[in-house]
């Protein structure tokens, strides 16, 4: 166990972040290209049309996904701000900060794929329906935890602030979540379950899994790489910056 704790203390030291960051966020870009690649031809070409939708509900194959994400997001970019607030680690803020900007993507991805799916099926681009209602507040919550952070100056009281937000914003998760089920709503109720049964085909599952894996993968690239960056410019200052733009090792 002493072996994982020095290696997540290493972990929070900037410069060790950097280098894993450098690293590993190509890996996972890669790791996810494939996988999700896969995913959509399988969903496009072999997957059959829904006998009620017809092939406008391959749509799902993003929307989910991408659903899924924006509510992970935020819960991981609340709990990196609890860490950074109780333990001062500096690379805890800049990675709550960095998944900022790619949740509130992932939100965006989420009401715009919904909304197109809701035409053919609602007949209108949008209603105020609890589950996407909920779902714009948290966009909001996004922009909100993005505006806070750019809005003051010092980076560290900045992160300080928008994690709090980002904390209370945490809140609004589980009624997202169950807000088909407390209210009257025209988004159709949970069909995919991690654990128990689904009422979804079979044929739909590998397909519909895959984009998930696919989305999670290329999420962590991601934010390694924006954390990388913020990282970067916060430590501009520092000796090992420096020789790491002099190309030193």
């Amino acid at each position: 166990m002493q072996p994982i704790v020095r290696w997540f203390h290493q972990l929070g030291s900037p410069p060790t972040f950097d280098r894993f960051a450098r690293r590993w966020s190509r890996v996972f870009h890669l790791a996810a290209l494939p996988v999700l690649a896969f995913g959509l031809w399988q969903a496009l070409f072999v997957v059959p049309a829904d006998y009620q939708q017809g092939d406008s509900f391959r749509i799902l194959f993003v929307h989910v996904p991408s659903a899924w994400m924006s509510l992970f997001v935020f819960a991981l970019m609340a709990l990196y701000a609890a860490i950074a607030l109780v333990w001062k680690i500096k690379v805890c803020e800049v990675l709550a900060m960095a998944c900022a900007p790619i949740g509130a993507g992932f939100t965006l991805i989420t009401l715009l794929t919904g909304s197109i799916w809701g035409r053919p099926m609602w007949g209108t681009w949008w209603d105020w329906d609890p589950r996407l209602t909920t779902e714009l507040i948290l966009l909001f919550l996004y922009f909100g935890v993005i505006g806070l952070y750019m809005a003051i100056e010092d980076r560290r009281n900045a992160a300080r602030a928008a994690g709090l937000l980002a904390i209370v914003g945490v809140a609004l998760l589980p009624v997202i979540r169950y807000s088909v089920d407390w209210w009257g709503s025209l988004h159709q109720g949970q069909t995919i379950r991690l654990f128990g049964p689904t009422t979804l085909d079979a044929s739909m599952q590998l397909p519909l899994w895959l984009m998930v894996i696919g989305t999670k993968l290329w999420f962590v690239g991601s934010l390694l790489a924006k954390a990388r960056a913020d990282n970067l410019q916060r430590e501009a200052g520092k000796d090992w910056v420096q020789r790491q733009l002099q190309g030193e090792p």
